[in-house]
């Protein structure tokens, strides 16, 4: 009877064990995807001011090193140099100054890559709306922080 009950008692201990590490990689989970959204905010918030400002930094800052912005109708463009490629021709033939990313979802674990799903609005020099449609970005954790690694969006507009 004494071994059974030092072995109902380390089976007891066992499955605490398990128990107790499973609720701490679900909080440690929780804790990296609040951590995810909020740097995905906090990007969202100055992304638009690089248009505002003319300043390609803060918008190539956004992307990973090894980041591709997939528009419509154009091939995928990857790399800093392609970044700032698409910074200049929304700035100069697009008009863009201003805009607006409303974030409906974020998808993952918050470990390595996350992604995000949402809706953007374009605004030219005079605050006028001219584009708005859906997104969705896959957000890679990097020495520097969350940042974009894959951007593909199209219009709602014809």
């Amino acid at each position: 009877m004494k071994k059974n009950n030092t072995f109902l008692t380390a089976l007891l201990f066992i499955i605490l064990a398990i128990f107790n590490h499973c609720r701490s990689e679900q909080a440690e989970s929780i804790s990296a995807i609040e951590e995810a959204k909020k740097a995905i905010a906090a990007s969202n918030a100055v992304y638009f001011e690089s248009f505002a400002r003319h300043d390609s930094s803060i918008f190539i800052n956004s992307y990973a090193k090894d980041a591709c912005i997939m528009a419509p109708e154009t091939k995928q463009l990857c790399g800093t140099e392609a970044a700032a490629r698409f910074f200049k021709t929304a700035y100069e033939q697009y008009g863009l100054r201003n805009g607006k990313f409303i974030t409906t979802a974020i998808y993952g674990d918050g470990i390595e890559f996350v992604t995000e799903e949402g809706l953007w609005q374009s605004f030219n020099e005079n605050g006028i709306l001219f584009d708005d449609g859906k997104f969705l970005v896959l957000w890679k954790k990097t020495p520097d922080g969350w940042k974009m690694f894959r951007d593909s969006f199209s219009s709602n507009r014809k």
